[in-house]
C-alpha cells in the first residue's frame, strides 16, 4: 500500500562534563544529544487512512481501508472459513455476484502464483479481510495480492471487523452490500443501492460459462498428483461449464478421462451426438431456479448416459428429477465442512461453496440421499441408480481443501465402466441373435 514518505531532521549537540575539575586524571566525559523531528507533509499521518465503506442493506456502515481496484460495487456478502487458498477462492466462478469475507484474519502472506488459479479470471465482486499482509513469503509467489486485484479490477478492503460482520451474517443471513471508495456518494445513496439489488432469480451462469466447446488438455503437474489412474481404458466425458473449476477437469483427467467442455446453453441433442461415456454437470454461481434452460438440458440427458453433478450440477439434477431447491440462510463456504457418507459410514471433511440446497423431501421415489452435512443436516449428495445418476453438494476436487472426497471421481469412472460393459454385452447378445 502506498504511504507518503517521512521527512526527518536531526540536530546533534556535544556536551562535555567538567565535574571532575581540570586536574582530574580522567579525560572529560562526553554526551551527545539528538533532536529528531518527523513530518509526513501537509499534516497527513504516515499510514493509510480509512478510505472505503461497506454499507449493508440492514443499515450498518463499516469503514475500512481499500486495496485493489477503486470504485463502487454491489454484491451479496458471504463469509468463507477456509484458512488457506484465497487465490482459488478469488478465481472460483461460483462466487460471481458476491463479496467474499474471509474469517481467517491474515490474508495475502503467500502472494499470488498462476498455478493455483481455478478459472480464466476473478469473478467475485470484492474481497473483505481483517488484516492485509505487508509482505509475501512463498517460493511460487510472483506478485502480491493488492497488485493482482488491481490488474483484475477487483475491489478489496481491510482493517474492518470481519468477526462482527460474520456474526451479523450468521444471525441475519446473507446480506446485500455496497463497497465504495467514492467519497462523493453519501451513506444513504449506498444504502439505497444495496436495497434495490437482489441476487435471487438472476442468471449468473451465462456470464461465467465458456462460449464454445473445447477439449481440456491441461493435466495436473506430476508433483501435485496424489492419485494414480493406473491401467485401464479411457472414458470420454462431456463437461457442462456452468462455472467449472479447472481442478475438477484436472482430477477427471488424472483418472484417465478425455474431456470435452461445452457451454451452459449447449443442447442435449448435440451432447448425445458426441456419444460420451458420461456427462458432468459442473459447479456454478447463483440460483438454480434462474436457469430453467439448464434444467431442461439435464432432463434430456439423464437416463441416457451416466451423469455426475457437482454443486450447481447437483441442484440442477434435483430440479430435473422433480425436486425443489431453496436458498439457505447464509450458505456453506469453506474448506472444513464435515459430511457423513451414508453409504460408507464415514465422515469426510469437505470444501463447500453454495447458497442453495436440494430439499430431499420433494424428490421422487428411488432417489437416495448419500451424504448429509453434519453442521445443519442438509442434503450433501444424491444417487439414482436406475437413472445412472450421482451428485455431490460440495467440491470433491477441493482447491482449496482436503482430499477426503476425491474418490468420488473414481466412483464416476466405475459408473461409466459398468454402463460401457453393459452396453458391450448387450451388443454381443444382439449379434449372436442375428
Amino acid at each position: 500500500m502506498a504511504t507518503k514518505a517521512l521527512s526527518l531532521s536531526v540536530t546533534l549537540s556535544d556536551l562535555t562534563n567538567h565535574r571532575f575539575g581540570s586536574k582530574s586524571p580522567y579525560p572529560p566525559a562526553k554526551a551527545s544529544v539528538f533532536t529528531l523531528r518527523c513530518s509526513a507533509g501537509n499534516g497527513d499521518r504516515p499510514w493509510k487512512n480509512s478510505d472505503a465503506r461497506l454499507v449493508l442493506e440492514d443499515g450498518s456502515i463499516w469503514k475500512a481501508k481499500s486495496f485493489g481496484a477503486i470504485g463502487t460495487q454491489v454484491g451479496e456478502v458471504v463469509f468463507n472459513t477456509s484458512l488457506t487458498g484465497y487465490q482459488e477462492i478469488l478465481t472460483d466462478p461460483s462466487y460471481a455476484g458476491q463479496f467474499v469475507l474471509m474469517t481467517n484474519p491474515h490474508i495475502g502472506n503467500t502472494g499470488i502464483n498462476f498455478d493455483d488459479e481455478e478459472s480464466r479470471q476473478c469473478f467475485l465482486s470484492g474481497l473483505v479481510i481483517r488484516s492485509l499482509s505487508i509482505s509475501t513469503s512463498n517460493w511460487r509467489c510472483v506478485k502480491d495480492l493488492g497488485d493482482y486485484l488491481i490488474e483484475r479490477n477487483i475491489m478489496g478492503i481491510y482493517d474492518v471487523d470481519t468477526r462482527a460482520i460474520t456474526r451479523r451474517l450468521r444471525e441475519d443471513g446473507s446480506l446485500i452490500g455496497v463497497l465504495s471508495t467514492d467519497n462523493a456518494k453519501t451513506d444513504e445513496e449506498l444504502l439505497q443501492m444495496s436495497k434495490s439489488w437482489d441476487i435471487v432469480g438472476v442468471d449468473l451462469i451465462s456470464g461465467v460459462s465458456c462460449k464454445t466447446p473445447h477439449e481440456w488438455v491441461d493435466n495436473a503437474k506430476e508433483e501435485w498428483e496424489f492419485s494414480s489412474k493406473g491401467p485401464g481404458e479411457t472414458f470420454h466425458v462431456v463437461a457442462y461449464d456452468f462455472g467449472i473449476k479447472h481442478n475438477i477437469l484436472r482430477r477427471l483427467a488424472s483418472y484417465g478421462c478425455k474431456i470435452t467442455v461445452v457451454p451452459s446453453t449447449w443442447p442435449a441433442s448435440e451432447t448425445l451426438k458426441l456419444n460420451p461415456d458420461g456427462v458432468l454437470f459442473s459447479n456454478g454461481p447463483g440460483d438454480p431456479s434462474a436457469v430453467p434452460y439448464a434444467v431442461e438440458t439435464v432432463k434430456n440427458i439423464i437416463g441416457k448416459v451416466p451423469v455426475f453433478g457437482i454443486c450447481m450440477g447437483h441442484q440442477l439434477l434435483g430440479q430435473a428429477l422433480g425436486g425443489k431447491t431453496f436458498k439457505m440462510k447464509f450458505g456453506h463456504h469453506g474448506g472444513n465442512h464435515p459430511v457423513r457418507n451414508l453409504r460408507l459410514g464415514r465422515v469426510e471433511i469437505s470444501s463447500q461453496n453454495h447458497n442453495y440446497a436440494v430439499d430431499p423431501a420433494t424428490l421422487p421415489e428411488g432417489v437416495e440421499v448419500t451424504h448429509i452435512n453434519l453442521n445443519d443436516g442438509s442434503c450433501a449428495g444424491l444417487a439414482f441408480p436406475a437413472k445412472k445418476i450421482m451428485s455431490l453438494q460440495y467440491h470433491p476436487e477441493a482447491s482449496p481443501g482436503p482430499h477426503d472426497s476425491d474418490n468420488a471421481f473414481r466412483e464416476f469412472v466405475e459408473l461409466m465402466k459398468q454402463e460401457k460393459t453393459k452396453t458391450s454385452n448387450l451388443h454381443q447378445l444382439q449379434a449372436l441373435d442375428v
